[in-house]
């Protein structure tokens, strides 16, 4: 996809501007489109995206190409915004978490898990919590309280990639993408910027619940990978497992994925959290087989990563493998993701969870003192 292709909703910039504007809620025909309205040339908007995204400027004064009355108009009405991790935990596997706090004392996660010595991959917020209310998430429990701005999504990856490199970016962390459309493609956008960190499409993926509308959608205008968040193959233990299966059962969902364009070597991949006697038997898989059949897809099988808040357990190693067997016995590509980062708060939501648990905690022992 070219970054610049895809048209967002709405254009803020096209109203009168009253407050100074968050460069990095821009992408790069937004900022052009401001820019212009100064007078000024197409090719300024360019050298603006490689200060703040190849070489890191967080200030307007440190951009020593840009003439200093330049630099003083674009302080008056513009700023450049940044994340700092207020909590990071390492696992012994390299896996990292990073908690960090939003202007409005809310707090978001991010994930960089390792692949091997040289690569790694960046798991990224689009929500703080999430109104999905999936069973199996602890995010879900926190309810959604708002959309994450573009920049406070790109930020993440600043953050991360400030201190060392990411070559994969999903968007799988706290939230549902898709129901933060406009926000998360501009934010694809700017990822995908030669100007700036130059993703490729491959190196992206969104993951989804199943907003079934917003699927299509996303595919009309994008060719970023797409990751749909499964886990059974009936409705009703998916009913029982993820509530938007009552908006959007089997059925249609499938048939969302059916029809979602592909280039030639790509697949949809099936994320599947393997929960002990929910969804983890020989005829769950055979019934999984029956359900992707003519789907270019690829499953992931996820054991359940336990955590006090939820009764779900996960399965015994025996059957995990006898579930992983069934499917590539009968052709499809199934990878048993391997777990990272078991000996931290590597639940989604549980860092923030624990932090605002204890910080609950302080202020009743505060209040009591007092």
């Amino acid at each position: 996809m070219n970054p610049r292709d895809f048209k967002t909703s709405r254009n803020p910039l096209r109203m009168k501007i009253r407050q100074k504007i968050d460069i990095k809620n821009l992408t790069l025909d937004d900022l052009t489109e401001l820019l212009g309205g100064l007078g000024k040339e197409r090719f300024r908007a360019r050298q603006l995206m490689q200060w703040i995204y190849r070489h890191g400027v967080v200030s307007f004064d440190a951009m020593t190409t840009l003439s200093k009355e330049f630099r003083r108009e674009l302080a008056q009405i513009a700023f450049i915004s940044t994340l700092t991790p207020q909590v990071v935990e390492e696992s012994r596997d390299g896996t990292r978490k990073f908690l960090f706090l939003l202007g409005d004392g809310e707090s978001i996660e991010a994930v960089r898990i390792p692949m091997d010595k040289e690569r790694a991959t960046l798991c990224v917020s689009t929500q703080v919590g999430c109104a999905m209310g999936c069973a199996f998430c602890l995010t879900g429990t926190l309810g959604l309280r708002r959309n994450l701005d573009t920049a406070e999504i790109v930020n993440q990856v600043c953050a991360v990639m400030a201190e060392e490199p990411v070559g994969n970016i999903v968007f799988m962390g706290m939230g549902e993408p898709l129901a933060n459309f406009d926000n998360v493609v501009k934010a694809l956008n700017i990822l995908q910027m030669e100007e700036g960190f130059d993703f490729s499409a491959r190196k992206l993926t969104i993951s989804t619940c199943g907003l079934v509308p917003e699927m299509k959608r996303f595919g009309e205008g994008c060719s970023v990978g797409l990751a749909v968040s499964l886990n059974a193959a009936t409705d009703e233990v998916r009913d029982r497992l993820m509530p938007v299966n009552r908006r959007y059962p089997l059925a249609q969902l499938m048939a969302a994925c059916r029809g979602f364009p592909l280039k030639q070597r790509q697949r949809i991949t099936f994320e599947y959290i393997l929960i002990q006697e929910v969804n983890d038997s020989l005829e769950d898989a055979r019934r999984l087989v029956r359900l992707l059949h003519g789907v270019k897809a690829k499953v992931n099988l996820i054991p359940f990563n336990e955590h006090p808040a939820s009764s779900f357990r996960r399965p015994p190693e025996d059957r995990i493998e006898a579930f992983q067997k069934h499917l590539l016995d009968r052709g499809l590509v199934a990878v048993r993701r391997a777990s990272k980062g078991e000996d931290i708060s590597a639940a989604c939501g549980q860092l923030k969870g624990s932090r605002e648990r204890r910080d609950e905690a302080d202020g009743l022992d505060k209040a009591a003192v007092g």
